[in-house]
């Protein structure tokens, strides 16, 4: 990383610290630009879910992260600067504030570690397919832990009921096409890549399905009440 990457990334943490604290919430999740995936449609790559204790305290961001290129993942939390520190692409981020009555639910699961943890797989696939626990991406993790905190039929204690309760809900994945030899080579070459979990049905009609910065934003946003989403331009280098 050039010294110029690392003030930008410093800059871009403190822009949105800035913003952080003007949403008038405690919990926000926050997406960001890892790679280029406009091939795909996709802007942002990957999502966190920024946290403080109390209004005036340190952000803090919970967010599953794969372990360097394996098919094995944990869940961290960091300070905002860490956030931007993953060589990205660009440094626009979005803002997905959630209604004030789920922010009060999300916090307290925030704050305790072993509450998170069951919703948490450790094993990882950057295309894990949405309706299956075998495997788990870092937008799955959030979309099934924003379910958890939404669900008011039922209390969701597993994985299976958060994706049920998504499924009642009419949560859509995105949809990548994706062809044989590319499918090939991402599962003989990345260990971070997996399609066995996916429909036979599907696969095999070059139809991917996955969790995506995008299909969260679209089910919550524009499908739930009372969700706001804010888009955060990347910060100008300073002299």
């Amino acid at each position: 990383m050039t010294p110029e990457t690392f003030r930008l990334a410093m800059q871009a943490a403190g822009q949105l610290q800035t913003r952080l604290n003007e949403v008038g919430s405690n919990v926000v999740v926050v997406g960001r630009m890892g790679q280029d995936l406009s091939k795909y449609g996709l802007r942002y790559t990957h999502f966190g879910i920024m946290f403080r204790p109390e209004t005036g305290g340190r952000w803090r961001v919970a967010h599953l992260l794969n372990d360097c290129g394996t098919d094995r993942s944990d869940l961290w939390y960091e300070g905002l600067g860490n956030f931007f520190l993953d060589d990205m692409y660009r440094f626009d981020t979005v803002l997905l504030v959630p209604p004030p009555v789920l922010a009060d639910r999300l916090l307290p699961r925030l704050q305790a570690g072993k509450v998170l943890r069951t919703l948490h797989s450790t094993q990882y696939n950057l295309v894990a397919y949405p309706f299956s626990t075998r495997y788990q991406n870092s937008n799955g993790w959030v979309l099934e832990t924003l379910a958890a905190a939404s669900s008011q039929e039922t209390r969701i204690h597993s994985r299976e009921q958060a994706q049920m309760w998504l499924k009642l809900k009419g949560y859509q994945p995105t949809e990548l096409n994706l062809g044989p030899l590319t499918r090939l080579g991402g599962r003989m070459f990345k260990a971070n890549v997996a399609f066995d979990d996916h429909p036979n049905e599907l696969r095999y009609n070059d139809r991917i399905q996955t969790v995506s910065v995008d299909s969260i934003l679209n089910f919550f946003a524009k499908g739930q009440e009372s969700w706001q989403i804010i888009q955060l331009p990347a910060p100008q280098l300073a002299p």
